[in-house]
């Protein structure tokens, strides 16, 4: 018997429940029809962030950046890259520490950038600094 995956909406924070043999066939937001599993990345506040990372069930990858960082920057396209590899697979978002101090302190965060993988409410894995996309997958992947 399949198991039912649950995922927050990153537009509107709705959590769904969508069948797990359904993820592949991109599920939808029941309360406001935004694709939950696309292949973008997706810029986050601090209230999205607390609800996916506490009620999804699968991979949430985040970078925590700022846009005054050089490597942080320079990752981007890796970034991007990796969430369409790993679309129906992982979430990756990304948050701005400089507008989230407080989210960065609460995490950790002690350099950029810095990615940290989230499931089922808790930090499964970290790293420090830029990575190319193979790393980031392998990463969520790991």
């Amino acid at each position: 018997m399949a198991h039912d995956v649950k995922l927050a909406c990153l537009e509107c924070g709705a959590v769904n429940r969508v069948p797990a043999e359904r993820i592949a066939a991109g599920p939808k937001c029941g309360v406001c029809g935004a694709q939950l599993m696309d292949g973008k990345v997706r810029e986050l506040d601090p209230a999205t962030l607390a609800k996916a990372s506490r009620s999804d069930t699968i991979p949430l990858v985040v970078d925590f950046w700022a846009p005054w960082c050089g490597p942080c920057r320079q990752m981007a396209p890796q970034f991007e890259q990796a969430a369409r590899t790993l679309k129906g697979k992982a979430l990756f978002v990304k948050l701005n520490s400089d507008d989230n101090p407080r989210v960065s302190a609460r995490f950790g965060v002690r350099s950029i950038p810095t990615l940290v993988k989230l499931q089922k409410g808790n930090e499964v894995a970290r790293v420090a600094g830029a990575r190319p996309a193979g790393q980031i997958v392998q990463f969520a992947q790991g």
